[in-house]
């Protein structure tokens, strides 16, 4: 019975210290987190990130209008966002809901009925930008680095914006979720070859 407790306590000790291990530094995250943000606003934007439990933290505190997160480290593919001060309080709602156990589609219409009723506020526009990579597993670098942008204006339509209401060629502008709480164009750049 003594052998199977301390395997226990031993087996406890090695997932602990495993997921430790698997959080990147907080140096890494903010250096990793920033390349999503616009160069005139990098110095100053606050940077959410994890800490060494794997809890959702703040990792830098900013005194400029961008917010940068760091890739969450329970996903496989690399990838940062940053985004205008005003969608925090739609990015951290969503979050939230998240954590609660929500889907999409349940986050969608929660938060769609709260922009609608005045509980949740969403700016009339902001911006977001959404960073993606490699990372190289010998000197974590970050390659074929990418960046894509969303302006968020709720409520618009194609015909308020004159954007179509489908995907286009890369490098073409296109309104995504018309008519909601979430309509944002979308801008992604051709890839470099």
């Amino acid at each position: 019975m003594k052998k199977y407790i301390t395997l226990g306590i031993v087996m406890v000790f090695a997932t602990l210290i495993g997921r430790s291990q698997e959080i990147p530094s907080k140096e890494w995250q903010i250096k990793t987190a920033l390349m999503a943000v616009p160069t005139d606003y990098k110095d100053g934007a606050k940077v959410y990130g994890y800490d060494s439990n794997g809890d959702f933290t703040t990792l830098r505190e900013g005194n400029n209008d961008y917010i940068a997160l760091a890739h969450d480290p329970n996903k496989e593919k690399f990838s940062t966002a940053a985004y205008h001060k005003d969608l925090d309080p739609f990015m951290a709602r969503g979050r939230a809901l998240k954590t609660q156990g929500k889907e999409f589609k349940e986050i969608f219409d929660i938060r769609e009925e709260e922009v609608k009723s005045g509980k949740l506020k969403m700016p009339d526009k902001a911006t977001l930008c959404v960073f993606t990579g490699e990372i190289n597993a010998y000197s974590k670098e970050i390659e074929n680095g990418y960046v894509r942008y969303v302006f968020y204006i709720p409520f618009a339509t194609g015909e308020s914006t004159g954007l179509p209401t489908t995907p286009t060629p890369p490098g073409h502008a296109w309104l995504m979720d018309p008519g909601t709480h979430r309509a944002h164009i979308m801008i992604t750049p051709p890839k470099n070859k």
